[in-house]
């Protein structure tokens, strides 16, 4: 019980600092009062994975799963905003939102009214939010090989690496702890990506030497 205890914290306080790195690009934003440079993309599908694992926590009774995707959400709807703001590209922004919006009202018409309650609904829904995490952990991958040809690491940020690295380590031994594998597979992706853009820093530092650390857009 103290181990789970443990990861549990550890799931809260990386996760939440994983979230937190956007709070750079909302600085960045309002300091340049533009969203240029900056992907609106990964905070519409971070937000939507939010919901997605909030919605599950609370069917498990699983305190820890809400008040991280209760933050997590919160954090992303922040950025959003902000990047509304500032965007020259509204038209786009707010039909993607909009979009955005109305998966989310089908997906809770889905699991709410047409799904029993019961373990059918859970499992339905800890399979979608598992299918949707292991693919923005995979998502980058196609980055990831422009990387390997180019040789350059500049577009990665380092500490995004390591948080990535202990939020998902976190949660899939907090999910194997808990026997639930909906929390446990998905982040496993995110501990192999992780280990790859570790190795891809290893192998090009001494190339990229002379470039700046930071990065405005995620990968």
């Amino acid at each position: 019980m103290e181990f789970l205890q443990f990861l549990s914290w550890a799931c809260i306080v990386f996760t939440v600092g994983m979230f937190s790195t956007g709070l750079t690009d909302l600085k960045k934003m309002r300091a340049s009062k533009s969203a240029d440079n900056v992907q609106f993309l990964p905070f519409l599908t971070t937000c939507l994975n939010n919901l997605g694992w909030l919605y599950y926590g609370i069917l498990k009774t699983d305190g820890t799963l809400v008040l991280v995707n209760t933050i997590g959400a919160c954090l992303q709807s922040l950025y959003i905003l902000c990047y509304c703001r500032y965007t020259n590209d509204k038209r786009r922004v707010t039909s993607q939102t909009l979009l955005a919006g109305g998966v989310v009202c089908g997906g809770w018409l889905y699991f709410s009214v047409v799904l029993p309650q019961g373990e059918s609904q859970l499992a339905q829904l800890g399979l979608t939010c598992s299918l949707f995490t292991i693919s923005m952990y995979l998502s980058p991958l196609a980055d990831l090989m422009e990387i390997v040809r180019t040789g350059s690491v500049e577009r990665l940020s380092f500490s995004l690496t390591v948080a990535t690295f202990l939020t998902s380590t976190s949660w899939t031994l907090y999910g194997l702890q808990l026997q639930d594998y909906y929390i446990m597979v998905p982040n496993t992706p995110g501990i192999v990506t992780s280990l790859i853009r570790f190795f891809l820093f290893w192998r090009f530092a001494s190339v990229n030497q002379g470039v700046p650390s930071y990065k405005l857009i995620e990968i």
